[in-house]
């Protein structure tokens, strides 16, 4: 049969992991075995068309394996959508650096990173920053950032301050952007923009993650054809209520996994 071990194609009569690895090979101890993107110590049945990984710890593999390993916990099957999707990131603040540093993990091919902004002590305290980067632009912080996570991603920035003029201009090649501005007049500037030259291109937006109110409020919400909007819609950041890392990183969550769900076609929220 035909099973992927390690990210590459090959050929076995083994009917097991443990078959598997005998026949490969390898030791059993210091070792992680995950079969399609579940991690077991147990001795289960292997199929064709599974992917195996091991993963032998303190071993550093070659590019190949090293890549298979990294996305060895998706969901089989996935990585090579993910792989030619182009995700935008309009705003680089606690929303965007966090939605940006999820979707390098989960392996998207391109993240496009849209900010004027440098990075200053107060974003500390809910984006994906360290004190090394003060100082720098947040574009190309971000940037050092995510290669270090992912080195088998495109990481494409544009240093500027988006506005209506030249919205058809940053975003023409991207499949999908998502809105992570802090001020509302700003997240309909972007919005309108996008839909009036973009009707087609999907959107991610965001709205009501304040605060430290329950993060079960915060939801997922198909507001119209390619429009879709995360958080309570309520909680705005005002006077007596800031934006902190959590519920901030909640909203994230969900805006980056309607990204995956939009990726693998589905465009329900």
């Amino acid at each position: 049969m035909k099973i992927k071990i390690n990210g590459k194609a090959t050929s076995t009569d083994s009917s097991s992991l443990f078959q598997l690895m005998s026949e490969r090979r390898i030791a059993p101890d210091n070792l992680i075995v995950i079969l399609n993107g579940f991690q077991t110590p147990e001795d289960l049945p292997v199929h064709d068309g599974d992917e195996v990984v091991f993963i032998e710890k303190g071993k550093m593999p070659d590019r190949t394996e090293f890549e298979a390993m990294m996305s060895a916990r998706h969901t089989p099957h996935i990585y090579e959508k993910l792989k030619q999707a182009r995700v935008a990131l309009a705003g680089l603040g606690g929303l965007g650096s966090t939605i940006a540093v999820a979707l390098a993990r989960t392996g998207v091919g391109k993240l496009h990173l849209v900010d004027f902004d440098v990075v200053e002590p107060s974003n500390l305290n809910r984006q994906q920053y360290k004190i090394k980067h003060l100082g720098m632009k947040k574009t190309e912080a971000l940037k050092m950032e995510l290669e270090e996570i992912n080195p088998f991603i495109t990481v494409l920035i544009d240093t500027a301050k988006i506005a209506e003029d030249n919205i058809p201009h940053l975003f023409a090649e991207d499949d999908i952007v998502c809105e992570a501005f802090d001020q509302p007049d700003a997240k309909a500037m972007l919005v309108n923009g996008l839909r009036e030259h973009f009707p087609n291109k999907k959107i991610v937006a965001a709205s009501g993650l304040a605060g430290y109110e329950s993060g079960n409020f915060i939801a997922t919400k198909r507001l119209m054809k390619n429009l879709y909007l995360c958080g309570d819609g309520t909680t705005e950041a005002r006077i007596g209520r800031g934006l902190m890392a959590p519920r901030v990183s909640i909203c994230a969550g969900h805006q980056a996994n309607m990204v995956l769900r939009l990726i693998m076609g589905m465009e329900d929220a």
